[in-house]
């Protein structure tokens, strides 16, 4: 094992490098076996030390990781105009936020990489650096939008079986959401957009940055995310809680001003969590405490 500094000072690199701003970092490992999972080592606070690694490179790369975090803010307000005006559309509508989402996020693990291995930061390679991976993202997008669309679907049913008098307004909806006569429809609505969110989270803990990272196919990736989740749900239940809080919190604020702050954040803190489960070789890299890893 490789001594308890690395992890930490690898993290901590800074931008100051000889290398040209236009050079693209190759993908780590292309082509070469994927090392296992790092999941056995890792502590039940890890996600609080990920949140801390990405808060450093937001502030290191803070101009670029904005410009990211205003696009995201924009698919939000979108997202309010239309269910508030026109609900009927809301599902149109944040099937393409699930499609542009994506290839944004991708271009915030770019920057917390590019930081990692001591690149100038590029906001355009950053901003295009899906179109090296397009098929492979193109295809993981697919699985999305499918499994938000058969969440779709199951809400509709849901809302079919408790309310045989037609859909409800956006007013009703928020009305029966929070009417404690309609314990059982929240309840198995509850239970229908947990399970569904909790697959595309499962999907997408860490699929992009290993796409990003190791130019693996779709399938494989996502297969690695669910593992992930599957074999330490103590820390990846804990870090999706805390994705969840965090952007209510961030939705809820005036005008969601929050979002173009916790977005970025939250995606160079998922850059950590997948460095942190597959480092940048197939040795095992032990961090320090304060990782959230635990030490030999």
């Amino acid at each position: 094992r490789r001594c308890a500094a690395c992890y930490g000072s690898r993290l901590e690199m800074t931008t100051d490098s000889t290398t040209p701003a236009s050079e693209e970092p190759p993908p780590e490992s292309a082509g070469k076996p994927l090392p296992p999972l790092q999941t056995a080592s890792l502590r039940a606070s890890a996600p609080f030390a990920w949140l801390a690694h990405g808060w450093r490179d937001l502030r290191s790369a803070w101009v670029q990781s904005l410009i990211f975090g205003a696009f995201f803010w924009a698919m939000t307000l979108v997202i309010k105009y239309v269910f508030l005006g026109s609900p009927e559309y809301t599902l149109t509508v944040i099937s393409g936020c699930f499609l542009v989402g994506p290839f944004l996020a991708m271009g915030l693990y770019d920057i917390s990489r590019r930081r990692e291995q001591g690149l100038a930061q590029d906001f355009g390679a950053s901003m295009t650096c899906w179109s090296d991976y397009l098929p492979n993202m193109g295809l993981l997008v697919l699985v999305l939008i499918v499994i938000e669309l058969l969440w779709g679907r199951a809400s509709l049913v849901v809302f079919a079986v408790f309310f045989n008098t037609g859909m409800p307004s956006t007013t009703g909806v928020v009305d029966a959401v929070f009417n404690l006569k309609n314990i059982e429809f929240v309840i198995a609505y509850l239970i229908v957009g947990g399970f569904f969110a909790g697959l595309v989270f499962s999907t997408c803990a860490i699929s992009i940055p290993m796409i990003l990272d190791r130019d693996v196919d779709a399938v494989t990736a996502g297969i690695r995310s669910i593992q992930s989740v599957v074999t330490r749900p103590d820390v990846m239940v804990l870090w999706g809680l805390m994705i969840v809080a965090l952007m209510l919190a961030a939705f809820a604020s005036p005008w969601s001003i929050a979002v173009p702050f916790v977005v970025p954040l939250l995606g160079h803190a998922t850059w950590h969590a997948y460095r942190q489960l597959m480092p940048a070789d197939a040795a095992v890299t032990v961090a320090s405490a304060s990782d959230g890893v635990s030490q030999p």
